[in-house]
């Protein structure tokens, strides 16, 4: 399906001016001709020389072991490579045909792909398409049933969200940083808000809940589109790897995730009042790609990451949020994918895209209940990386050889991100998918930031003299000393990427430095402790950390104006 999960209804292909989308239209709804395929054909992201395009095929005909889609080009807009299907050209005319792995499509049954393209001039939609011969989205004259079966019923979405929408400001994190010095100059941005225990729905505290940040959001919506950025955070047996995220629930308690904690949030999402809001909920940071990376012999294993494994409660917990939140019409699934330090080498990445389609094929959900991915949500990788590239040599040697790398296939999120959406519509979520990337905290600047490359004299002078991520080592999580603002929240700020965010609000801690009794169910995590030396999931390295850390999420002042010291792009 594509990212608007709408089936194309009926007789005319329509271009949607600035969105880009072929869409349908359905004279009347009378129910009495017969389509017997649709193609929603979707430009992504366009800029002056090229664009990104999603294409959705559904059969209405007979089901189809292969299968073959084309139309023509009237501009000079030609396919520069592709994805889920084998794409080639002629002059004008476009064949799209059947991976090996995709081949079959049944009856009401719906295949995507996407490529990448370039133009000059305009980027007209093309007006036909067929499926094996058979011209799509126009009446075959049977007289059959006008409305395919549409995959999902809770009706049309945007494509992206984030587009041509303003961002809620989280009125008590804003009043936080607002009482900072110097903080004002960053006060009116967008973060998510985290409900990262049962107690957070209603308010913690005497604190705002659900309810209370949407009316809110509500009112600083106005006229226009206004989207509300939510973390759904409560897993069983959260965050298998590291005690200061730990969460409220034991490792078998999917029953009160399910009822106490997913389905209140999913009645009030689906309220009529909210139904004009944007809703983008990221759902479970830092638990899928545990499942990968810290089971069974890693050296990296925990004994609670490879319960967490068996009993498959991430993959059923995941799948039911999915599932029940996707419900409202006006929500935006987009699950957490990690950051390229976590999951950017080979033998983790096509691995953590497979554990991410379990979860979104579990109790209940399809991928078409997931809209998009955030990579590095309240982590510390560098989006950019412009004084080397993991093409690079120095010293006779590549840049993956350096201790820094040590072998990973991405040095930023930029491109992880843009790589790992490639893989994930390989391994079968829809072509359409976004990414979002969490920028609140890796901007590296202030005197620290590296002007140019390092030396060419080995590789490992050459890498590290010219990284703006200055991190010991890139599994260094919690707190990290010498860290800046990053890139401010955008829409649509690169290919395939639908925005940069501020998911994790600047100022709020990671873990507490020291042991702190809690009633929240965190624990006391060595990597937030600056004396701590390391462990496999760090090389063995310093921690990096702040001292002097409060438990986290709670607000740690000294870190606030670290970040904002380093920001960069700087603050003025």
């Amino acid at each position: 399906m594509s990212r608007t999960r709408t089936a194309m209804l009926a007789a005319l292909a329509l271009v949607a001016g600035a969105s880009g989308t072929a869409l349908a239209a359905d004279p009347g709804g009378i129910g009495t001709a017969a389509v017997p395929c649709t193609v929603d054909y979707k430009v992504q992201n366009q800029w002056d020389t090229g664009f990104t395009a999603a294409v959705t095929v559904t059969n209405q005909g007979t089901a189809k072991s292969n299968w073959s889609v084309k139309w023509s080009y009237a501009g000079n807009q030609k396919v520069t490579s592709g994805w889920n299907a084998r794409i080639s050209q002629s002059g004008a005319d476009v064949t799209a045909a059947n991976e090996t792995y995709n081949g079959t499509l049944s009856t009401g049954g719906s295949v995507s792909f996407g490529f990448q393209g370039s133009y000059s001039g305009t980027n007209a939609i093309p007006a036909t398409f067929t499926l094996d011969g058979v011209t799509c989205n126009v009446d075959d004259g049977s007289g059959g049933p006008t409305d395919p079966p549409d995959p999902d019923p809770t009706g049309p979405k945007v494509d992206n969200p984030y587009s041509g929408a303003k961002v809620y400001v989280n009125p008590e994190w804003s009043a936080k940083a607002a009482a900072e010095p110097g903080g004002s100059r960053i006060a009116g941005q967008p973060t998510g808000v985290w409900l990262d225990r049962i107690a957070a729905i209603n308010g913690v505290n005497g604190g705002m809940g659900l309810r209370d940040h949407l009316d809110e959001a509500l009112t600083q919506k106005g006229s226009g589109e206004l989207v509300v950025q939510l973390v759904i955070y409560n897993l069983p047996g959260r965050d298998c790897a590291a005690l200061a995220s730990n969460g409220e629930l034991g490792p078998t308690e999917l029953g009160r995730y399910k009822t106490e904690y997913i389905d209140p949030i999913a009645a009030i999402l689906a309220d009529p009042k909210y139904a004009s809001l944007r809703i983008v909920t990221t759902i479970e940071i830092d638990s899928l790609p545990n499942l990968v990376t810290n089971t069974g012999s890693r050296p990296t294993a925990t004994p609670q990451c490879d319960v967490m494994k068996a009993n498959g409660n991430y993959q059923k917990g995941v799948g039911y949020a999915l599932n029940k939140l996707g419900d409202a019409a006006n929500v935006y699934n987009y699950i957490d994918a990690g950051h390229h330090g976590w999951i950017g080498w080979d033998d983790n990445f096509a691995a953590s895209a497979t554990v991410m389609k379990e979860a979104a094929t579990s109790e209940g959900a399809t991928v078409n209940d997931v809209h998009g991915f955030i990579a590095n949500t309240a982590n510390y990788s560098a989006l950019k990386e412009n004084n080397f590239t993991i093409n690079d040599s120095a010293g006779g040697k590549s840049v993956r050889e350096s201790k820094w790398v040590d072998w990973n296939r991405y040095v930023d999120e930029l491109s992880f991100a843009q790589g790992f959406r490639n893989q994930l519509v390989t391994t079968g979520f829809n072509s359409g998918i976004g990414m979002l990337i969490d920028t609140s905290r890796n901007g590296w600047g202030g005197s620290a930031r590296p002007a140019g490359p390092g030396a060419t004299t080995d590789v490992d002078t050459y890498v590290n003299g010219g990284r703006y991520d200055r991190r010991i080592h890139v599994g260094n999580w919690c707190n990290q000393s010498g860290a800046g603002l990053g890139e401010r929240p955008q829409a649509n700020p690169a290919a395939g990427i639908d925005a940069y965010v501020w998911i994790k609000p600047p100022g709020e801690s990671d873990g507490a430095s020291q042991e702190i009794p809690n009633d929240e169910g965190k624990g006391f995590d060595r990597m937030c402790d600056p004396t701590y030396t390391g462990n496999p999931r760090n090389g063995n390295n310093m921690s990096g950390s702040l001292p002097n850390a409060p438990l986290s999420g709670h607000w740690f002042s000294a870190q606030f104006q670290q970040l904002m010291q380093n920001a960069y792009p700087p603050l003025s």
